[in-house]
C-alpha cells in the first residue's frame, strides 16, 4: 500500500469525520460553526486530492478505491446528524434518498467491475454537478443559522431537494447504463 499525498489527505477526510460527530454534540457556543469549518476543509480535501492525483500521477488502486468510500462516509454522517438534530420529514425524505442512491450506485459499479464492466459506469457529468449542489446543501444545513442576513438554512433545504433530484437523475442515467448488462 502506497501512502502517497493524495492517499494521506483522503484519510485524514476520513478522521475528520469523527471529529465533526464530536465537535457537533459538544456543549459549546458554536459547535455548528466549528463541525461547518472542518466539513469545508475536508471537501477541500477530496477535490485537492483529486488534483494531485492525476497532476503528479499519484494515482493508485487503494487511492481510487478510498477516495469514493470516503466521499460516502461523510455524505452519510452529515445527513444522518442533520436529520438527528432537526427530524422532520423534509430533510429525512431528501436524505434517505441520497444515502439510498449512494448505496445503490456503489453496489451497481462494484458488481459491474465484477462483470468487468466498471468503465461503463464511470462518474459523469451530472454526478460531479449532484455532489456541488449535495455538498453545499450538506454544509448549509450543518451550518444552520442565517448569516449576514442570508437564510443560509433555507438555502440548504431547497438545495437539498435540488440535489435529491439530481441524485434520482444521476441514479437513472447510471441504470440505463447498466440495463444492457443485467441481459446478459
Amino acid at each position: 500500500m502506497n501512502f502517497n499525498i493524495p492517499t494521506i489527505l483522503t484519510l485524514l477526510r476520513i478522521a475528520s469525520i469523527p471529529l465533526i460527530l464530536v465537535v457537533f454534540y459538544l456543549p459549546i457556543d458554536n459547535a455548528r460553526v466549528w463541525c461547518s469549518a472542518i466539513f469545508v476543509i475536508a471537501s477541500a480535501t477530496d477535490w485537492l486530492d483529486g488534483f494531485l492525483a492525476r497532476r503528479l500521477n499519484l494515482q493508485t488502486a487503494f487511492g481510487e478505491f478510498l477516495d469514493p468510500v470516503a466521499d460516502k462516509l461523510m455524505v452519510v454522517m452529515i445527513l444522518v446528524l442533520i436529520v438527528q438534530a432537526d427530524p422532520v420529514a423534509y430533510l429525512a425524505i431528501p436524505a434517505a434518498i441520497i444515502i439510498g442512491r449512494e448505496v445503490y450506485v456503489a453496489s451497481l459499479r462494484e458488481w459491474m467491475a465484477q462483470l468487468g464492466q466498471r468503465s461503463t459506469i464511470e462518474v459523469s457529468w451530472l454526478g460531479k454537478c449532484k455532489t456541488g449542489f449535495q455538498m453545499v446543501a450538506m454544509l448549509c444545513l450543518l451550518f444552520n443559522a442565517d448569516l449576514y442576513g442570508l437564510p443560509i438554512r433555507l438555502l440548504g433545504v431547497v438545495l437539498i431537494y435540488v440535489a435529491c433530484l439530481l441524485s434520482l437523475w444521476s441514479m437513472w442515467q447510471y441504470i440505463q447504463l447498466a440495463i444492457p448488462k443485467f441481459k446478459k
